[in-house]
């Protein structure tokens, strides 16, 4: 689904990337975790097109993003959903409003769907919400915000969704609901995910895979209980 192949990135004498590799396969959650600053973030503008890399390549679905034009990368794009951390709602516009952006941004994914309420209704459904759908964000909990902006990311009915620190400032319990939201999401959607997290519980039981960020490469990948066995120095910083 997804293969970023020794991407550097630099800010003048800054090496935020020194050549990060990673691979996703279909219906995979790949976690990445690294300490703050380690280039989690810039990895991830990288791979959307937001910023580019200084060298190495990034292809997504076999697509080399460096090769398309603005057209076919927002076409892209709307195969790769998105779970802001902070959850980025639109706080002027209602739950329905907020679902109803994508469609009305993307037409050519659906087609011109003069009725939206179906896929609103539906995206809503499937995250517990549908209750909240003509309420506005700042009448919902930090749980509930995040289930809407998942739902949101979902609604164009994404191939690959990148979530970014999804259970960043949540209570124990709102956080445990948020990651069994992601296991049945991907189930539900057969979706491949990025999760970026430094909660350790959540990448327990989230991921296929780990991989970890250090001195801007892929230091180690394996299974939570392979790193977590590891009496690697570096490795073990995570887990304990």
């Amino acid at each position: 689904m997804l293969e970023i192949k020794n991407i550097k990135k630099a800010f003048g004498n800054k090496h935020v990337l020194n050549g990060f590799n990673l691979e996703l396969y279909e219906g995979e959650n790949v976690v990445i975790m690294g300490k703050s600053g380690s280039g989690k973030s810039v990895m991830i503008k990288c791979l959307v097109g937001l910023m580019q890399p200084d060298s190495g390549s990034i292809k997504i679905m076999d697509k080399d993003i460096a090769t398309l034009n603005q057209k076919d990368l927002d076409d892209l794009r709307t195969e790769i959903g998105f779970l802001f951390q902070g959850s980025a709602l639109y706080d002027s516009m209602t739950v329905r409003e907020n679902l109803e952006f994508p469609l009305r941004r993307h037409k050519h994914k659906f087609g011109d769907v003069v009725d939206t309420n179906q896929l609103v209704e539906e995206a809503l459904e499937n995250v517990g919400l549908l209750h909240t759908i003509e309420l506005m964000p700042a009448e919902l909990s930090g749980g509930m915000q995040r289930r809407v902006a998942l739902a949101r990311a979902l609604i164009l009915r994404p191939k690959i969704i990148l979530y970014d620190e999804p259970t960043s400032g949540l209570d124990p319990i709102t956080a445990k609901e948020i990651v069994d939201l992601m296991r049945r999401v991907q189930r539900l959607y057969q979706t491949s995910s990025i999760i970026i997290t430094h909660d350790i519980d959540c990448a327990r039981v989230v991921s296929e895979r780990i991989v970890l960020l250090v001195d801007g490469v892929d230091y180690a990948r394996g299974t939570f209980e392979e790193l977590a066995a590891s009496d690697d120095g570096k490795i073990q910083a995570f887990f304990k």
